[in-house]
């Protein structure tokens, strides 16, 4: 079970990073102590997969620790005493390639939104969930995720304004 386990991690370790770099609005050292909360949760967890009776049984693998990681990333932003980041470390040079300039002008705008918020986008777009999953993994009913959608992508376009334009034609 132990090798599943393994096996599972090594899998799925830079979809969740992926995601806990756009949820944590870039920011790389959360997001990596997100995704090892979230694996360590998921291991706690792991001999429910093969459980005989539906009570209390991971079907999904994938999805539940999904559901971890933002369920993880809200649980941070709420006991969160400060807003504060460190200013003395040098901040990490972008790789030039294509769409680097549009990933950090989306991962900056991001970071603007309320965490929710930021958590809808992410859910609804990048890991392309119904409204119905978003909801019930932030535990809102689906009018006030459709909501959260209209008021967190009308802020973005008013983040990015033209610049988007301009970026995406590059």
């Amino acid at each position: 079970m132990e090798e599943e386990f393994v096996a599972f991690a090594t899998a799925r370790s830079g979809q969740l990073y992926r995601s806990a770099y756009f949820l944590t609005g870039g920011d790389t050292h959360l997001s990596e102590d997100l995704v090892q909360e979230t694996l360590g949760q998921m291991y706690a967890h792991w001999h429910r997969l093969h459980r005989p009776s539906w009570a209390g049984r991971i079907d999904n693998p994938a999805g539940y620790a999904q559901t971890v990681l933002v369920r993880a990333y809200l649980s941070h932003q709420r006991r969160r005493s400060s807003g504060e980041r460190p200013s003395q470390a040098l901040p990490e040079v972008a790789e030039d390639g294509p769409d680097s300039a549009l990933r950090l002008a989306l991962v900056e705008a991001l970071s603007q939104l309320p965490p929710r918020d930021r958590a809808v986008v992410v859910l609804r777009y990048w890991e392309d969930r119904s409204v119905e999953e978003t909801a019930a993994i932030v535990k809102d009913s689906s009018a006030a995720v459709r909501t959260r959608c209209s008021r967190a992508l009308a802020k973005l376009r008013g983040l990015l304004g033209g610049d988007l334009a301009e970026l995406v034609a590059r």
